[in-house]
C-alpha cells in the first residue's frame, strides 16, 4: 500500500500551488481535488502533468468540485439532466485520462432526496462507469455523510444490483460522521473495495492527522488485509496549510509503518 495525500487537505490553496508544495514536501501520490471549471482545461491539466513528471510523482484519483450538485444534476426525476450531466462527468474522466489516474470519485444523492429508487439511482451509476470505462478510468462510489452512500446497507444493495459493475472508495471520516465503524464500512463494500480516504479521530474529532487521534488503525489494516485489500491510500484532512505539510508527512509515515505490519 502507498500512501498519498489529496491538495484538498491545503484549500483553499490554489490546486497547482498545493500540487506543488506538496511535492516539494516529500509527497509522490496524489489526489486532486478540482475546485474549479478552468482546471479541467488542457493548459491546467498539462502544468500538473508536468508537475508530477518532474518530480517522479503519481495521480491516482480526482475528486469532482460538483460533488455537492450530484443530487440535483445527476439523481434527481428529470431525466434530461441526468443526460446533461454524463457530459458533464466525462469531463472529469477525460481529465482523469491526461493525467494517468485510476479514479473518479462519486458522492451521489443525498440523503433528503427520494425523486428516484435505489434501482434507478444504480442505473444510472452504472451509464456513468461505463462512461468512465470508455476513458480508461474507474468510477468510485464513496461513501458519505448525510448521503445514501453513508448507510452501509445502501452499499450492500448497490453491490447486490450491480455486481462487479460498482466499485467503491472508503473515506474513513465520513463513516465515522455517519456513526458507522469504518472498519464494518470496509466489510460492506468487500473486494469491491479499490481506494481509501484516511484520517484519524478523537471523541467528536472527525477528521485528524493520522497517528494524532485515537483510531485503531491495526484492526483496520488488518480488516482490509482480510477482504484482500490491495489499493492505495491518501490522507484527506481538511484546514491545512503550508506550515502543516511537516505534520502530514508524519502521517504518511505512521501509515506506511502501521501498514506494512499487516499489508503485503
Amino acid at each position: 500500500m502507498k500512501i498519498g495525500v489529496s491538495t484538498g487537505c491545503l484549500y483553499p490553496e490554489l490546486t497547482e500551488k498545493s500540487l506543488a508544495l506538496l511535492t516539494e514536501g516529500g509527497f509522490d501520490l496524489f489526489e486532486i481535488f478540482f475546485n474549479t471549471y478552468s482546471e479541467l482545461q488542457d493548459g491546467f491539466l498539462n502544468n500538473l502533468s508536468d508537475l508530477c513528471r518532474v518530480n517522479n510523482s503519481e495521480i491516482v484519483s480526482l475528486h469532482p468540485f460538483t460533488s455537492v450538485f450530484e443530487s440535483y444534476l445527476l439523481f434527481s426525476g428529470y431525466e434530461r439532466r441526468f443526460l446533461d450531466g454524463v457530459e458533464v462527468y466525462d469531463m472529469y474522466f477525460q481529465s482523469a485520462k491526461k493525467l494517468g489516474a485510476k479514479y473518479v470519485v462519486l458522492h451521489g444523492i443525498q440523503s433528503c432526496y427520494s425523486s428516484i429508487s435505489t434501482e434507478e439511482y444504480c442505473r444510472r451509476f452504472s451509464v456513468l462507469s461505463h462512461r468512465a470505462e470508455l476513458s480508461g478510468v474507474t468510477l468510485l462510489q464513496e461513501n458519505v455523510y448525510r448521503h445514501w452512500s453513508g448507510d452501509k446497507d445502501f452499499i450492500k444493495k448497490m453491490k447486490e444490483l450491480l455486481g462487479s459493475g460498482v466499485h467503491f472508495v472508503l473515506d474513513t471520516k465520513q463513516a465515522r460522521r455517519c456513526g458507522c465503524d469504518p472498519c464494518e464500512m470496509a466489510e460492506a463494500m468487500g473486494s469491491s473495495l479499490e481506494h481509501i480516504h484516511i484520517s484519524d479521530c478523537s471523541g467528536d474529532e472527525h477528521c485528524l492527522l493520522p497517528g494524532s487521534g485515537s483510531f485503531d488503525f491495526s484492526r483496520f489494516f488488518s480488516t482490509l488485509a482480510d477482504t484482500g485489500y490491495s489499493g492505495d491510500a491518501v490522507i484527506e484532512v481538511y484546514g491545512r496549510t503550508k506550515d502543516d505539510i511537516p505534520s502530514l508527512l508524519n502521517a504518511k509515515y505512521f501509515l506506511e509503518e502501521k501498514a506494512a505490519k499487516l499489508l503485503i
